[in-house]
């Protein structure tokens, strides 16, 4: 367990393993399907965005963002940085999401998405428009052009929608780019077509819950939503505090980012815990805005973990020192789609030995091939390709990381890792 380099480029090779070869010898093995009573996060590669898609051990469905960047696009980098869409191009990316949803929806209930949760409202994250052409295809419900969660709510219905902005979208300014008013269209028409919207709601613990089970039939799974806007759990009930400053003290240059903003969220299943922050950092603008090191604060709220999502896709200004300290996981899931995931200090913080002494795996759904070039610790880590499933054994007492091939719908097995055992933690840690 966690002795193999899997990168997916020639010449890449540790311990004379490639992934191919270690494809060969398991590629007969597809995913077994989701039984009762275990827990399934599957972290989906489509190398255009982050995505986290979890069947919870009743059937309760649960999807954490659902990004997808067009090529004709003119948010974040230019598309030579970008990963190539995976499989490929010939769907969207929300598109190839739903289908993989609905290979691996539970058996025995109608396809459905019990929540959705957005971190927060980039593209991708939610799903971008198309900026530079005139190939725009609308929803068949109105109003939206489908990206992202939209493409997935087309195939795959989604019952309830929380986000870091709902009602009035207005903080910390009103989000009015073209990617957030398509976004905004489509809360418009779900609401419209009896969706539930609310806002992500910062110290709760009885938000997200399990719809499928009777009363106290899973009394080990809990959701800690840890952080919204900077308002962050304290560890007391439901109470959270505010971290960010009043923005009447601040310059409108100095307000909390879109990605400061982002949604934190701590799972519990028995002894297992699992973290996912969205795109928050810990950028204090070279110590001038001390308060801007979301990141850390987050991470002292929830307390040790087993898996934890790189916060902004391991990008240099997240994953730091203290972040790793405090969660000291033991494995992190990166969410690539640019040259810069991750970058060189995020990932030597993810695999120092110094800031916490025990082993650790580090699995990225992607990389680009300059990358791997550039940063040569990403030799170190145990995969570099493919859709990352994190699967809990009933009662939570250990979990096996698979991952599958992201070249095609077969779900073929390239490696497996585990068992890793937990160990019992505090809720309130």
């Amino acid at each position: 367990m966690g002795s193999l380099s899997l990168l997916p480029v020639a010449g890449a090779r540790t311990e004379a393993t490639t992934q191919e070869e270690q494809a060969s010898r398991v590629s007969s093995r597809c995913l077994e399907p989701w039984t009762p009573g275990a827990l399934d996060i599957h972290h989906i590669s489509t190398g255009r965005g982050n995505v986290a898609f979890l069947v919870c051990p009743d059937r309760t469905t649960i999807l954490i963002d659902a990004g997808a960047l067009h090529a004709a696009s003119d948010w974040g980098s230019d598309e030579k940085y970008r990963i190539q869409p995976l499989p490929d191009a010939s769907l969207r990316p929300g598109q190839w999401i739903a289908r993989y949803i609905a290979r691996h929806m539970p058996a025995g209930r109608k396809p459905a998405i019990d929540y959705f949760i957005l971190t927060h409202l980039h593209p991708d994250h939610m799903g971008g428009v198309d900026l530079l052409s005139h190939r725009k295809i609308m929803s068949r419900f109105g109003g939206y052009e489908l990206t992202g969660v939209m493409d997935v709510h087309e195939e795959i219905p989604i019952r309830k929608i929380l986000d870091r902005g709902y009602p009035d979208y207005s903080y910390p300014l009103p989000l009015v780019d073209p990617h957030q008013r398509n976004y905004r269209a489509f809360i418009a028409s779900f609401l419209r077509n009896g969706g539930i919207v609310e806002r992500f709601a910062a110290g709760s613990s009885n938000q997200i819950r399990l719809l499928h089970s009777g009363h106290g039939a899973h009394p080990d799974f809990i959701v800690q939503n840890l952080c919204a806007n900077g308002r962050v759990w304290s560890g007391r009930g439901e109470d959270a505090e505010e971290t960010f400053p009043s923005l009447d003290r601040l310059e409108k240059a100095d307000y909390p980012t879109e990605n400061k903003c982002s949604v934190a969220m701590r799972l519990a299943f028995g002894s297992f815990r699992y973290f996912s922050g969205g795109d928050m950092d810990h950028d204090t603008a070279y110590g001038r805005l001390p308060w801007g090191n979301i990141e850390a604060r987050v991470a002292r709220a929830s307390g040790p973990v087993d898996v934890a999502m790189a916060n902004h896709h391991g990008y240099v200004n997240a994953c730091g020192p203290e972040w790793v300290a405090a969660l000291r996981p033991r494995a992190f899931i990166i969410s690539a789609w640019d040259s810069a995931h991750p970058t060189i200090p995020a990932l030597d913080n993810m695999l120092s030995r110094q800031l916490y002494d025990q082993p650790r795996d580090v699995f990225s759904t992607a990389l680009k091939p300059e990358n791997i070039i550039a940063t040569k610790r990403l030799h170190e880590i145990q995969s570099g390709s493919g859709h990352v499933i994190v699967r809990v054994a009933p009662g939570g007492d250990d979990f096996k990381i698979a991952i599958t091939s992201n070249r095609d719908e077969s779900d073929r097995i390239i490696a497996q890792f585990g068992p890793y055992h937990t160990t019992e933690k505090s809720l309130n840690s």
